[in-house]
Protein backbone atom coordinates (compact mmCIF):
# COMPACT_ATOMS: atom_id res chain seq x y z
CA UNK A 1 0.00 0.00 0.00
CA UNK A 2 1.06 3.05 -0.56
CA UNK A 3 2.07 6.03 1.99
CA UNK A 4 -1.15 7.71 0.67
CA UNK A 5 -3.70 5.33 0.51
CA UNK A 6 -7.01 5.53 -1.57
CA UNK A 7 -10.22 5.67 0.44
CA UNK A 8 -13.40 4.65 -0.57
CA UNK A 9 -17.03 5.83 1.11
CA UNK A 10 -19.56 3.27 -0.57
CA UNK A 11 -22.63 5.59 0.71
CA UNK A 12 -21.36 8.20 2.91
CA UNK A 13 -24.57 10.09 2.51
CA UNK A 14 -26.61 9.00 5.73
CA UNK A 15 -23.77 9.65 7.79
CA UNK A 16 -23.11 13.32 6.40
CA UNK A 17 -26.11 14.58 4.63
CA UNK A 18 -24.34 17.99 4.31
CA UNK A 19 -24.05 18.38 8.34
CA UNK A 20 -20.94 15.95 9.38
CA UNK A 21 -17.93 17.19 7.23
CA UNK A 22 -15.45 14.01 5.99
CA UNK A 23 -12.48 16.42 6.63
CA UNK A 24 -11.08 14.04 9.74
CA UNK A 25 -10.85 11.12 7.32
CA UNK A 26 -9.97 12.58 3.92
CA UNK A 27 -6.90 13.90 5.65
CA UNK A 28 -5.65 10.47 5.85
CA UNK A 29 -5.54 9.89 1.89
CA UNK A 30 -6.74 9.78 -1.49
CA UNK A 31 -10.44 10.59 -0.59
CA UNK A 32 -13.35 9.97 -2.74
CA UNK A 33 -17.15 9.06 -1.62
CA UNK A 34 -20.32 7.93 -3.08
CA UNK A 35 -23.23 9.25 -1.52
CA UNK A 36 -24.96 5.68 -2.40
CA UNK A 37 -23.71 2.80 -4.28
CA UNK A 38 -26.16 0.34 -6.49
CA UNK A 39 -25.03 -3.34 -6.18
CA UNK A 40 -23.90 -3.50 -9.61
CA UNK A 41 -21.29 -0.36 -9.15
CA UNK A 42 -19.70 -1.88 -5.86
CA UNK A 43 -16.74 -3.46 -7.23
CA UNK A 44 -16.23 -0.66 -10.10
CA UNK A 45 -16.21 1.64 -7.07
CA UNK A 46 -14.36 -0.43 -4.78
CA UNK A 47 -11.58 -1.85 -7.09
CA UNK A 48 -8.84 0.63 -6.37
CA UNK A 49 -9.29 1.28 -2.56
CA UNK A 50 -7.23 0.44 0.04
CA UNK A 51 -9.68 1.23 2.54
CA UNK A 52 -13.15 0.69 2.04
CA UNK A 53 -15.94 2.26 4.02
CA UNK A 54 -19.47 1.17 4.39
CA UNK A 55 -22.54 1.50 5.83
CA UNK A 56 -25.35 -0.53 4.22
CA UNK A 57 -23.72 -1.12 0.90
CA UNK A 58 -23.14 -5.18 1.29
CA UNK A 59 -19.31 -6.50 0.82
CA UNK A 60 -20.33 -10.38 0.40
CA UNK A 61 -17.89 -13.26 -0.01
CA UNK A 62 -18.07 -12.67 -3.72
CA UNK A 63 -17.31 -9.10 -4.06
CA UNK A 64 -14.49 -9.08 -1.87
CA UNK A 65 -12.60 -11.85 -3.89
CA UNK A 66 -12.75 -9.28 -6.55
CA UNK A 67 -11.07 -6.50 -4.63
CA UNK A 68 -7.41 -8.29 -4.20
CA UNK A 69 -6.19 -4.21 -3.45
CA UNK A 70 -8.18 -3.52 -0.42
CA UNK A 71 -6.63 -4.17 2.70
CA UNK A 72 -8.85 -2.69 5.48
CA UNK A 73 -12.91 -2.52 5.73
CA UNK A 74 -14.07 0.31 8.08
CA UNK A 75 -17.95 -0.55 8.92
CA UNK A 76 -19.49 2.86 9.64
CA UNK A 77 -21.86 1.36 12.43
CA UNK A 78 -21.94 -0.78 15.47
CA UNK A 79 -23.45 -3.29 13.61
CA UNK A 80 -21.37 -5.35 11.19
CA UNK A 81 -23.47 -7.74 9.07
CA UNK A 82 -23.45 -5.87 6.08
CA UNK A 83 -19.45 -7.07 5.68
CA UNK A 84 -18.73 -10.96 5.93
CA UNK A 85 -16.03 -10.54 8.05
CA UNK A 86 -15.35 -14.62 7.96
CA UNK A 87 -14.84 -14.08 4.15
CA UNK A 88 -12.64 -10.82 4.93
CA UNK A 89 -10.48 -12.23 6.99
CA UNK A 90 -9.50 -15.13 4.35
CA UNK A 91 -8.73 -12.25 2.31
CA UNK A 92 -6.34 -11.00 5.58
CA UNK A 93 -8.46 -7.73 5.52
CA UNK A 94 -9.29 -6.60 9.19
CA UNK A 95 -13.03 -5.09 9.56
CA UNK A 96 -13.23 -2.77 12.13
CA UNK A 97 -16.57 -1.67 13.25
CA UNK A 98 -17.68 1.44 15.47
CA UNK A 99 -18.43 0.53 19.36
CA UNK A 100 -20.43 3.08 21.81
CA UNK A 101 -20.97 5.90 19.33
CA UNK A 102 -24.71 5.81 19.43
CA UNK A 103 -25.38 4.67 23.20
CA UNK A 104 -26.94 8.24 24.33
CA UNK A 105 -28.82 8.95 21.31
CA UNK A 106 -30.57 5.07 20.55
CA UNK A 107 -30.97 5.01 24.62
CA UNK A 108 -33.13 8.11 24.72
CA UNK A 109 -34.72 7.21 21.38
CA UNK A 110 -36.43 3.63 23.30
CA UNK A 111 -37.70 6.08 26.08
CA UNK A 112 -39.37 7.91 23.08
CA UNK A 113 -40.35 5.06 21.55
CA UNK A 114 -41.83 3.38 24.98
CA UNK A 115 -43.56 7.07 26.06
CA UNK A 116 -44.93 6.77 22.48
CA UNK A 117 -46.52 3.49 23.35
CA UNK A 118 -47.36 4.44 26.88
CA UNK A 119 -48.84 7.67 26.42
CA UNK A 120 -49.33 8.35 22.34
CA UNK A 121 -48.34 11.46 22.23
CA UNK A 122 -48.61 11.59 18.48
CA UNK A 123 -51.90 9.60 18.00
CA UNK A 124 -53.32 12.85 20.12
CA UNK A 125 -51.39 15.22 18.23
CA UNK A 126 -53.49 14.31 15.62
CA UNK A 127 -57.30 14.21 16.83
CA UNK A 128 -56.70 18.01 18.00
CA UNK A 129 -55.65 18.77 14.43
CA UNK A 130 -58.61 16.55 12.93
CA UNK A 131 -60.79 18.58 14.92
CA UNK A 132 -61.65 15.90 17.69
CA UNK A 133 -60.97 18.05 20.70
CA UNK A 134 -63.55 20.41 19.42
CA UNK A 135 -65.65 18.50 18.37
CA UNK A 136 -65.82 16.83 22.12
CA UNK A 137 -65.71 19.90 23.88
CA UNK A 138 -64.23 18.81 26.79
CA UNK A 139 -61.30 20.37 28.28
CA UNK A 140 -59.19 17.05 28.57
CA UNK A 141 -60.31 13.65 26.84
CA UNK A 142 -57.70 11.22 25.38
CA UNK A 143 -58.40 7.22 23.65
CA UNK A 144 -57.37 4.29 25.37
CA UNK A 145 -55.69 4.50 29.03
CA UNK A 146 -53.12 6.38 29.35
CA UNK A 147 -50.08 4.16 31.17
CA UNK A 148 -47.28 5.32 33.21
CA UNK A 149 -44.19 3.32 32.90
CA UNK A 150 -43.50 3.83 36.19
CA UNK A 151 -44.11 0.17 37.81
CA UNK A 152 -43.88 -1.83 34.78
CA UNK A 153 -41.42 -4.62 33.77
CA UNK A 154 -38.98 -3.79 31.20
CA UNK A 155 -37.15 -6.55 29.40
CA UNK A 156 -33.90 -5.58 28.05
CA UNK A 157 -32.67 -8.23 25.46
CA UNK A 158 -28.98 -7.76 25.11
CA UNK A 159 -26.84 -5.95 27.39
CA UNK A 160 -24.25 -4.46 26.03
CA UNK A 161 -23.59 -1.01 25.99
CA UNK A 162 -26.85 0.39 24.77
CA UNK A 163 -28.95 -2.54 26.80
CA UNK A 164 -27.22 -1.22 30.25
CA UNK A 165 -27.94 2.32 29.40
CA UNK A 166 -31.07 1.66 28.17
CA UNK A 167 -31.66 -0.66 31.67
CA UNK A 168 -29.92 3.17 33.78
CA UNK A 169 -33.07 5.01 31.93
CA UNK A 170 -35.69 2.69 32.62
CA UNK A 171 -34.69 2.48 36.89
CA UNK A 172 -34.95 6.51 36.14
CA UNK A 173 -38.34 6.37 35.18
CA UNK A 174 -39.47 4.28 38.18
CA UNK A 175 -39.49 0.58 36.28
CA UNK A 176 -38.38 -2.52 37.06
CA UNK A 177 -35.70 -4.13 35.05
CA UNK A 178 -35.01 -7.84 34.26
CA UNK A 179 -32.31 -8.85 31.37
CA UNK A 180 -30.98 -11.35 29.28
CA UNK A 181 -27.53 -11.78 28.61
CA UNK A 182 -26.22 -14.98 26.18
CA UNK A 183 -22.86 -14.07 28.66
CA UNK A 184 -21.96 -13.14 31.75
CA UNK A 185 -22.46 -9.81 32.51
CA UNK A 186 -22.28 -6.91 35.46
CA UNK A 187 -25.75 -6.04 35.98
CA UNK A 188 -26.70 -3.01 37.65
CA UNK A 189 -26.87 -2.04 41.50
CA UNK A 190 -30.39 -1.75 41.79
CA UNK A 191 -33.03 -4.39 43.78
CA UNK A 192 -35.15 -3.43 40.69
CA UNK A 193 -32.79 -5.49 38.41
CA UNK A 194 -32.27 -8.78 37.53
CA UNK A 195 -31.17 -10.97 35.05
CA UNK A 196 -33.01 -14.12 33.62
CA UNK A 197 -32.89 -16.78 30.93
CA UNK A 198 -34.63 -15.00 27.75
CA UNK A 199 -38.03 -16.90 28.15
CA UNK A 200 -38.42 -15.93 31.64
CA UNK A 201 -37.49 -12.07 30.13
CA UNK A 202 -40.74 -12.23 27.96
CA UNK A 203 -42.61 -13.77 30.41
CA UNK A 204 -41.89 -11.25 33.13
CA UNK A 205 -42.08 -8.09 31.35
CA UNK A 206 -44.53 -5.15 30.13
CA UNK A 207 -42.27 -4.15 27.65
CA UNK A 208 -39.49 -6.00 25.53
CA UNK A 209 -36.76 -3.66 24.13
CA UNK A 210 -34.14 -5.60 22.03
CA UNK A 211 -30.24 -4.76 21.99
CA UNK A 212 -28.65 -8.03 20.28
CA UNK A 213 -26.85 -8.18 16.95
CA UNK A 214 -27.95 -9.76 14.42
CA UNK A 215 -26.49 -13.45 13.32
CA UNK A 216 -26.75 -16.49 11.55
CA UNK A 217 -28.07 -18.42 14.50
CA UNK A 218 -31.01 -16.14 16.07
CA UNK A 219 -32.61 -15.20 12.96
CA UNK A 220 -36.42 -14.56 13.61
CA UNK A 221 -35.67 -15.60 16.96
CA UNK A 222 -38.67 -12.95 18.41
CA UNK A 223 -41.55 -15.55 17.28
CA UNK A 224 -45.02 -16.58 17.74
CA UNK A 225 -44.05 -19.19 20.81
CA UNK A 226 -41.72 -16.50 22.65
CA UNK A 227 -44.34 -13.51 21.72
CA UNK A 228 -47.21 -16.05 23.31
CA UNK A 229 -45.55 -15.94 26.68
CA UNK A 230 -45.38 -11.88 26.87
CA UNK A 231 -48.53 -10.43 29.24
CA UNK A 232 -51.72 -9.64 27.48
CA UNK A 233 -51.42 -6.07 26.83
CA UNK A 234 -47.40 -5.63 26.49
CA UNK A 235 -45.30 -3.57 24.36
CA UNK A 236 -42.53 -4.56 22.09
CA UNK A 237 -39.67 -2.17 20.70
CA UNK A 238 -36.76 -2.68 18.44
CA UNK A 239 -34.24 -0.87 17.97
CA UNK A 240 -31.57 -3.32 16.97
CA UNK A 241 -31.70 -5.17 13.69
CA UNK A 242 -35.18 -6.47 11.73
CA UNK A 243 -34.23 -10.09 11.35
CA UNK A 244 -34.32 -10.62 14.77
CA UNK A 245 -38.28 -10.54 14.82
CA UNK A 246 -40.56 -13.05 12.68
CA UNK A 247 -42.07 -10.13 11.41
CA UNK A 248 -45.66 -11.98 10.33
CA UNK A 249 -45.66 -13.65 13.85
CA UNK A 250 -45.20 -9.83 15.45
CA UNK A 251 -48.08 -8.56 13.13
CA UNK A 252 -50.17 -11.45 14.40
CA UNK A 253 -49.74 -10.95 17.50
CA UNK A 254 -50.58 -7.12 17.85
CA UNK A 255 -53.80 -7.66 15.28
CA UNK A 256 -55.12 -10.06 17.74
CA UNK A 257 -54.09 -7.50 20.55
CA UNK A 258 -52.29 -10.04 22.47
CA UNK A 259 -49.88 -7.10 22.03
CA UNK A 260 -50.98 -3.69 23.05
CA UNK A 261 -48.63 -2.03 20.55
CA UNK A 262 -45.30 -2.19 19.13
CA UNK A 263 -42.37 0.54 18.20
CA UNK A 264 -39.89 -0.26 16.00
CA UNK A 265 -37.29 1.54 14.29
CA UNK A 266 -35.92 -0.84 12.09
CA UNK A 267 -37.25 -3.94 9.82
CA UNK A 268 -35.99 -7.22 8.01
CA UNK A 269 -36.00 -5.33 4.86
CA UNK A 270 -35.26 -1.49 4.43
CA UNK A 271 -37.12 0.24 3.12
CA UNK A 272 -39.92 -2.17 3.61
CA UNK A 273 -41.70 -4.19 0.97
CA UNK A 274 -45.41 -2.50 0.54
CA UNK A 275 -46.44 -6.12 1.82
CA UNK A 276 -44.92 -5.78 4.83
CA UNK A 277 -47.32 -7.04 7.61
CA UNK A 278 -46.26 -5.02 10.09
CA UNK A 279 -47.37 -1.81 7.79
CA UNK A 280 -50.92 -2.96 8.77
CA UNK A 281 -50.76 -4.29 11.74
CA UNK A 282 -52.82 -2.08 14.90
CA UNK A 283 -50.70 0.06 16.93
CA UNK A 284 -47.52 -0.32 14.89
CA UNK A 285 -45.20 2.60 14.66
CA UNK A 286 -42.81 2.29 12.23
CA UNK A 287 -40.01 4.61 12.03
CA UNK A 288 -36.86 4.70 9.68
CA UNK A 289 -34.11 3.52 11.12
CA UNK A 290 -33.10 6.50 12.65
CA UNK A 291 -32.47 5.96 16.69
CA UNK A 292 -28.94 6.10 15.91
CA UNK A 293 -28.79 9.44 13.54
CA UNK A 294 -28.46 12.36 16.11
CA UNK A 295 -25.71 14.63 14.69
CA UNK A 296 -24.08 14.47 17.42
CA UNK A 297 -23.41 10.19 17.60
CA UNK A 298 -22.73 10.82 13.79
CA UNK A 299 -19.85 12.97 14.45
CA UNK A 300 -18.51 10.51 16.74
CA UNK A 301 -19.00 7.90 14.61
CA UNK A 302 -16.96 9.91 12.14
CA UNK A 303 -14.44 10.54 14.63
CA UNK A 304 -13.74 7.16 15.82
CA UNK A 305 -13.85 6.12 12.05
CA UNK A 306 -10.77 8.16 11.37
CA UNK A 307 -9.48 6.49 14.94
CA UNK A 308 -9.82 3.17 13.43
CA UNK A 309 -8.06 4.13 10.18
CA UNK A 310 -5.33 5.83 11.89
CA UNK A 311 -4.95 2.32 13.91
CA UNK A 312 -4.37 0.79 10.58
CA UNK A 313 -2.06 2.16 9.18
CA UNK A 314 -0.19 2.29 12.48
CA UNK A 315 0.03 -1.03 12.20
CA UNK A 316 -2.36 -1.46 15.36
CA UNK A 317 -5.78 -1.69 14.09
CA UNK A 318 -8.74 -1.49 16.42
CA UNK A 319 -12.18 -2.29 17.09
CA UNK A 320 -11.61 -5.43 14.84
CA UNK A 321 -14.46 -7.51 14.68
CA UNK A 322 -12.84 -10.74 12.96
CA UNK A 323 -9.43 -10.87 14.67
CA UNK A 324 -10.06 -14.45 15.70
CA UNK A 325 -10.94 -15.37 12.26
CA UNK A 326 -7.41 -13.29 10.88
CA UNK A 327 -5.43 -15.45 13.52
CA UNK A 328 -6.41 -18.26 12.50
CA UNK A 329 -5.75 -17.08 8.63
CA UNK A 330 -3.18 -14.68 8.14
Amino acid sequence: MSPKPNIVVLDGYTLNPGDNPWDEVAALGDFTVYERTPAGLIVERARDADILLTNKTPLTAQTLAALPRTRFIAALATGYDVVDAVAAAKHCIPVSNVPGYGVESVAQFVMAQLLTLARRVETHDRLVRAGEWTRRGEFSFWEGNPIELSGLTLGVVGFGAIGRRVAELALCFGMRVVAYAPRPKQGLDSPDFAFAPLEAVFAAADAITLHCPSTPTNEGFVNAALLAGMKPGGFFVNTARGKLVNEADLAEALNTGHLAGAALDVLAVEPPAPDNPLLAAKNCFITPHLAWASLSARKRLTAITAENIRAFLAGQPQNVVNADYLAETC
